[in-house]
């Protein structure tokens, strides 16, 4: 018998003064049961830090040639792509001919460093690829205040994040290793 995702809810303020965007979202996140907390909350930043009335999730994990999420206009052209993780090279290349912008959040301390410096050369070409590393203590404290039912506010400004969770406070700078429109890497 194949395990089922947990369903996680999110109510999600967001105060980011750099696009500007200030919104509320309730959101439903399926967790895979191979998928680590740190990942799923990286997925929720993320969607943070580019929310909008038609930013969704992909379907997870397991499906393949989907993106961790994404942004589609009514006629199903992909406005962004977002790839967590350490993506392989080829599906972001892939995924910078599908569409208008990607963006991958790195994290994984030295994996992400490393995944880096194999990737970045072959990435460092294409114009609508950004690439955001996050600190590995970042990552660790998101997956500490992850919970099945959570509230969370975040704050968004000249690339620092504040995310609160009840009790918990966590503050963080976004490393920006390539930028859109960018052919430098970090």
């Amino acid at each position: 018998m194949a395990l089922k995702s947990t369903i996680h809810r999110a109510e999600l303020e967001i105060a980011d003064l750099d696009r500007p965007y200030y919104g509320r979202h309730a959101l439903v996140i399926a967790r895979h049961p191979s998928e680590s907390a740190e990942r799923m909350m990286v997925r929720l930043l993320a969607f943070a830090l580019h929310a909008g009335p038609t930013l969704r999730f992909g379907r997870g994990l397991s499906t393949e040639g989907e993106p961790a999420l994404w942004d589609r206009d009514a006629d199903g052209r992909i406005l962004l792509w977002i790839e967590v993780g350490q993506p392989d090279a080829r599906l972001v290349r892939r995924a910078c001919g599908r569409a208008e912008r990607v963006c991958v959040y790195n994290y994984g301390g030295a994996a992400a460093d490393a995944w880096w410096r194999q990737a970045g050369p072959r990435l460092r070409s294409l114009a609508n690829l950004a690439v955001v590393n996050l600190p590995g203590p970042a990552v660790r404290a998101l997956g500490q205040v992850a919970r099945r039912s959570m509230r969370l506010q975040v704050t968004v400004q000249d690339d620092q994040v504040w995310l609160g969770a009840g009790e918990a406070a966590l503050q963080f700078a976004l490393e920006r290793r390539k930028a859109l429109g960018s052919v430098r890497t970090a």
